[in-house]
């Protein structure tokens, strides 16, 4: 942890590395108190830095845009892109700052369009909210930045707020919707495919019809849902043969076969070769 005083305002900074997980990586966080006319920039991070305006103002330079930006706004500069940013003459600006990371903070900026293109946004009053969630999110990550696990509670926190806050409803229109119960045949698939999975199980999730859930999944990707499994399965299982020791059976029923023989015919269909050949040859 550094906190510092420098002439320039006041700097408290807290080096945190939380990188356990590649979903979610809590780098630094830290709050600044800028005087008239300071500057940052330009530079380029090797990671995206979230700031939230508390008070005053400034301005973010990026992409070749200028963006005025004033208290209750967020502003994003994402890993690799230059950036430069200064603070009023007459308010300068107070914020909170957070380096961020991972697939899935990523996967939700490019869902909310919080970009190198779209950096800044009005900071958002949720229902229920007292007062603005980013900013009390952020001060609870400064007070309690020292325990790890409690930090990526709050980082998950702050994605669900802006998840709340500027994501798309996907489910806004019918075709949308239609989608959203292909994306969960999907993940049902994703995580069920060692198990003894049935169309009657996957129709029941989505709350359809099995006949229109089939339908819907075709015309959404040009494959049935059985073949969307057998093709993930088999996927999975070479992957098993080629990088691992274990037995034909054992891959067998880890990807969802009761028996080695269903499982070899399937194998083979998809691949072209048996279990055991493919093993020998290692490749596709």
């Amino acid at each position: 942890m550094n906190t510092k005083t420098n002439g320039l305002g006041f700097d408290f900074c807290a080096f945190l590395d939380y990188d356990k997980s590649d979903d979610v990586r809590l780098y630094e966080i830290g709050q600044y108190v800028a005087v008239p006319g300071y500057s940052y920039g330009p530079v380029i991070r090797p990671r995206g830095i979230m700031h939230y305006v508390t008070s005053g103002k400034g301005m973010l330079r990026i992409m070749g845009k200028e963006y005025q930006i004033h208290a209750d706004q967020l502003f994003y500069i994402p890993a690799g892109i230059s950036a430069y940013y200064i603070a009023d003459n007459d308010e300068p600006w107070t914020y909170c700052w957070a380096h961020l990371g991972g697939n899935a903070f990523h996967e939700l900026m490019n869902d909310c369009e919080i970009n190198e293109m779209h950096p800044v946004r009005d900071m958002i009053m949720l229902e229920n909210e007292k007062e603005s969630a980013p900013i009390r999110i952020m001060q609870d990550l400064l007070k309690g930045y020292e325990r790890e696990y409690y930090s990526i509670a709050k980082t998950y926190e702050l994605m669900d707020y802006l998840k709340s806050a500027y994501a798309k409803n996907e489910l806004e229109t019918s075709d949308s919707m239609q989608l959203q119960y292909v994306r969960t045949v999907i993940k049902f698939i994703h995580l069920k495919f060692s198990e003894q999975i049935h169309m009657d199980d996957i129709a029941q999730t989505c709350g359809l019809n099995r006949s229109y859930l089939s339908r819907l999944f075709h015309d959404a990707t040009g494959s049935t849902i059985k073949e969307f499994l057998t093709t993930y399965r088999i996927n999975i299982a070479k992957n098993m043969l080629k990088n691992t020791d274990n037995s034909i059976q054992y891959v067998a029923f880890a990807v969802g076969y009761n028996d080695i023989f269903t499982f070899s015919k399937a194998f083979k269909k998809f691949a072209g070769m048996s279990p055991s050949d493919y093993r020998k040859t290692g490749s596709d």
